[in-house]
């Protein structure tokens, strides 16, 4: 077996994936269900994968739904994103004593095998290596998506449905009369040596040509878009536009668009002692550019309002990243959308964007 193989395992066969996996000494990450939706956490076994369970998402919804097969990966993306394992929510910097001498947080980066990624979430990893650095990369599991969700968007940021390069292994899901099964896509050596030790077939043309056109027709079937129009321009010529302005009329400036986002990696450090005064530690915790503080300089915030937080944001996004790590920091995830409780959809709010600079015969400035 060899990259670019592609091979058919059964349902069993991916609770063995997982089981191999840990035997070699990995944490597996992947999708279950807990309280209402589907989080990513460690894995056990390949049993806790949310088998039967799919979602509905729209602009500050998501439920949870019981469907009439059993699929384990027929979910859009939820609540958690894998940056949480690779950039985490909160971390120890280093801690020190009564002889104030500081001593590094212990960081032993623990084995990763991160089981269910889609295209959106792949790429989301790509961003944050640039963005983080960092030798450690975990063993990616990929899913090809055939099943988008309401908030999807990742077609015209072109990150899916289908999943690019750069894998150990892809799976595509596929359920009809021949059964429940996972074409396995090999896309390098360890991939190769894991899969090596799961019962495997090779898989022929007309399967693979099947679940081809099952990557291809979800395509057609993402819930959202985004305005096909030079974005990086638009969100700098729009500077001025009176549409922050009603945007922040709605936005509450919770923050939890850049909680949910796979690839926002702000930061910031918080020093605690105990009552004694003799024990300090400095911690990391995400932050946000909706929070008032985050602009804090030379006593007060350079972003008062939130029309300019939520501008902040958006032109980071999907504009001055670009000048930064030469992308978009965008994946069309939908997360944002999904996980606002004023339900701000983003694709819309740059599509209005687009009307108004094409209004006026260029953007308001």
């Amino acid at each position: 077996m060899t990259p670019r193989d592609t091979m058919v395992i059964d349902r069993a066969g991916l609770d063995r994936l997982v089981d191999t996996l840990r035997e070699h000494g990995y944490r597996v990450i992947g999708p279950q269900l807990r309280g209402g939706a589907i989080v990513l956490d460690e894995l056990d076994s390949g049993a806790q994968l949310p088998a039967g369970w799919g979602v509905q998402t729209a602009p500050g919804r998501y439920r949870v739904y019981r469907r009439d097969d059993v699929a384990v990966f027929a979910h859009s993306a939820g609540p958690g994103s894998w940056k949480q394992f690779l950039h985490p929510p909160h971390r120890k910097v280093w801690e020190t004593g009564p002889d104030l001498t500081p001593e590094p947080a212990d960081e032993t980066p623990a084995r990763l095998a991160f089981l269910g990624v889609r295209g959106c979430d792949f790429a989301a990893l790509s961003i944050l290596g640039r963005v983080l650095g960092g030798d450690t990369a975990p063993f990616v599991i990929a899913v090809n998506c055939t099943e988008p969700g309401g908030v999807c968007f990742c077609v015209s940021m072109g990150t899916g449905p289908g999943v690019s390069p750069g894998y150990d292994l892809a799976l595509t899901e596929r359920i009809d009369g021949a059964g429940h099964r996972f074409l396995v896509d090999v896309g390098s050596d360890t991939g190769a040596r894991i899969l090596a030790e799961v019962t495997a077939r090779p898989a022929d043309a007309a399967q693979i040509a099947a679940a081809q056109e099952e990557v291809t027709a979800a395509a057609g079937r993402m819930g959202r878009a985004m305005p096909e129009i030079d974005l990086r321009t638009l969100i700098r010529d729009s500077r001025e536009s009176p549409h922050w302005q009603d945007v922040a009329s709605r936005c509450l400036t919770c923050a939890n668009c850049t909680m949910v986002c796979p690839t926002c990696f702000c930061t910031t450090t918080e020093d605690v002692t105990d009552l004694t005064g003799e024990h300090a530690e400095r911690w990391e915790r995400w932050a946000s550019c909706f929070e008032p503080d985050f602009s804090y300089l030379h006593g007060g915030a350079v972003r008062q309002s939130g029309a300019s937080r939520y501008r902040q944001w958006l032109s980071h996004k999907l504009s001055t990243w670009y000048d930064q790590f030469g992308s978009s920091g965008c994946v069309g995830c939908g997360r944002c959308i999904a996980w606002c409780p004023a339900g701000i959809d983003l694709t819309a709010e740059v599509a209005r964007l687009a009307q108004l600079a094409e209004g006026t015969g260029g953007a308001h400035r």
